[in-house]
């Protein structure tokens, strides 16, 4: 198939694209950048320079490729994650989420596009009440942190306006938590790594708040079978085991070789890093994968955190 990967130069995006290759389709990624375009072409794949939030610049490059399936990865999270100002951390890629979308939609449209996958997210965005760990049924969180709303809303907007295109066959992937080569734990440049190592991270609270996890390499695997034979509707892509920040979190460090991380009472987590921290450090839920197994015929291969971490830090 013609795939187009926008955001091919991103963690995912480099572990999807020769992926995608090496299965024989015929893949685009988009950058915006011109000098990182050689890096695509090494991936295999053809660049096309982009603005995403230009409409124009997003229905010629769709029109040129002629896909059959646009993958959407986009997203603005380079750097050092500033959670204590999660809206202008994430401003960026709300509007990637939102304007992006709209664009990448209309484009697919007049070009006959067969299937839309886009990125959402697991876990701090689900309802914080009832169980430890919810699926693709459960609502989205009703009364969020401040700081998270406008996020939250973005990627409300992401999902309703793929879910509402029924001219193609939406796709939602609600990744966990990455880790692995590329992203913030990893231990070669990841910002969580050093701050892991440095004990600058610590457990708020009780520590109750229940994250899920996806290694990078299952995640582009999943992608891969959304792109090949995803069905319209939103799948979870996270690992087996759902864990408490109180849990995992100590883990992490005894894999990275690190000292035990310190134990701050909520009240100056939240002065410290915001609320919205504080709320994912203590409530948040974790999510299921048994719809995305059952589904997609998908696997992780790394079932636990508890195996990749220690294989990351190997």
């Amino acid at each position: 198939m013609k795939v187009l990967v926008a955001g091919a130069t991103g963690a995912l995006g480099k572990q999807l694209v020769p992926r995608l290759v090496g299965r024989g389709h015929k893949v685009v990624g988009t950058t915006r950048s011109e000098s990182k375009c050689a890096a695509i072409f090494d991936l295999g794949a053809t660049p096309a320079v982009v603005d995403a939030l230009d409409a124009e610049q997003v229905a010629r490059v769709v029109a040129e490729a002629e896909p059959e399936v646009i993958v959407h990865e986009l997203t603005a999270l380079s750097g050092d994650l500033d959670l204590r100002h999660f809206d202008r951390t994430f401003a960026e890629t709300n509007r990637l989420r939102t304007e992006a979308t709209d664009h990448l939609l209309a484009a697919g449209r007049a070009a006959g596009l067969k299937r839309f996958v886009a990125q959402s997210y697991a876990g701090w965005p689900s309802e914080r009440t009832g169980g430890p760990v919810k699926t693709e049924d459960d609502p989205l969180d009703l009364a969020p942190p401040k700081a998270v709303r406008p996020t939250l809303e973005a990627i409300r907007y992401l999902e309703s306006a793929v879910m509402g295109a029924d001219w193609t066959e939406g796709v939602v992937l609600r990744y966990g938590g990455f880790y692995g080569p590329g992203t913030s734990l990893a231990p070669e440049d990841g910002d969580m790594v050093e701050a892991v190592r440095r004990r600058k991270f610590p457990v708020v609270g009780n520590g109750a708040g229940v994250w899920s996890f996806i290694h990078i390499e299952d995640a582009a695997d999943a992608t891969v079978a959304a792109i090949e034979r995803g069905r319209r509707g939103i799948y979870n892509i996270v690992d087996d085991e759902p864990a408490r920040v109180a849990e995992w979190l100590p883990a992490a460090a005894s894999a990275l070789g690190a000292p035990p991380p310190r134990h701050v009472p909520r009240w100056l987590g939240r002065m410290l890093a915001g609320e919205a921290v504080a709320v994912m450090m203590t409530e948040v839920r974790g999510s299921s994968n048994a719809k995305a197994k059952q589904e997609l015929g998908w696997e992780p291969k790394h079932s636990s955190w508890r195996q990749g971490f220690a294989g990351v830090a190997a």
